[in-house]
């Protein structure tokens, strides 16, 4: 038998503490994107933080759970078979108000589609939700001489939250690809200095008019910081013009996919890390 993960000073890791939100109240911003406003004492302690790629982990009991929130997900694991446990979607955090205790997040819906979108399309005021996190690690660099910006709808919350994070007098290309016209959000508001473009997909393959529309803007001179994240396939593709194409430093760039399109969310997390490790090889090949 293995011996137990420890921290490097010897002692056992701190069990992760889930945090409870109840929604306050919410709201459809456009036709697929709907905005959930959670507080109550269960958010207490909330890290504020600098970063405005954050990320919570949501978790949703089947509708025939013997159990409610509050509850202990490891005692769940244990005690239950595996129909019976909580399912984790990872979910962008929108905003956070210390002073108001509220933490919004917003949800794409395509009917009854997935877990998420049906949960938030249904939610009411005083429905609970338990949740982990929050984690992440982007955040716009100051001392950047620009900054690219790019995603679909499931980077949209990071993009508005990073676009109102920029340092003042910020220099910044920002592509965001969204279903069509009716999709764009009016509280993202492009600052001076700021080049917001909404792309609307129409018939085309998610991402597909994003990778098309970064690959015919010329780049800024100096150094640019970027964050590209959204449907897989795209976020490949551009990962390997602006690195391998641009040469773009990897050091200042933040790519990745949430999604990928024919999976769903528990195949494409039991398979992105596998994914990325593809995607890390082809890059270490030298090109011809």
């Amino acid at each position: 038998m293995s011996e137990p993960r420890r921290n490097g000073d010897g002692r056992p890791p701190r069990k992760r503490t889930a945090r409870v939100g109840e929604v306050l109240r919410t709201s459809r911003i456009t036709p697929h994107m709907i905005r959930v406003v959670l507080g109550g004492d269960g958010l207490a302690g909330f890290p504020e933080g600098e970063l405005t790629d954050r990320y919570v982990k949501l978790m949703f009991p089947p509708p025939n759970a013997s159990y409610g929130v509050p509850y202990d997900v490891e005692q769940v694991r244990a005690e239950l078979p595996a129909e019976q446990w909580p399912v984790t979607r990872t979910y962008t955090v929108r905003a956070w108000d210390p002073a108001a205790g509220e933490l919004t997040i917003d949800f794409v819906h395509h009917g009854d589609q997935g877990l998420a979108g049906p949960w938030a399309a249904a939610a009411r005021p005083g429905d609970r939700i338990q949740l982990m996190g929050p984690g992440g690690a982007y955040s716009p660099r100051p001392d950047a001489d620009w900054h690219l910006l790019a995603g679909d709808e499931a980077a949209l919350p990071a993009i508005a939250a990073s676009l109102e994070g920029l340092p003042a007098g910020a220099r910044a290309l920002v592509f965001v690809e969204v279903a069509g016209p009716e999709e764009e959000q009016s509280d993202v508001v492009a600052a001076p200095g700021v080049d917001l473009r909404w792309l609307h997909r129409g018939a085309a393959a998610p991402g597909e008019v994003l990778v098309e529309a970064v690959r015919a803007t010329p780049l800024p001179e100096g150094r640019g910081h970027v964050f590209v994240h959204g449907e897989a396939y795209a976020v490949r593709e551009l990962r390997r013009h602006l690195r391998a194409e641009r040469g773009l430093d990897p050091q200042w760039t933040s790519i990745s996919g949430y999604w990928r399109r024919g999976d769903t969310e528990d195949r494409w997390q039991a398979t992105k890390q596998e994914w990325n490790a593809a995607i890390e090889a082809e890059d270490a090949v030298p090109s011809a």
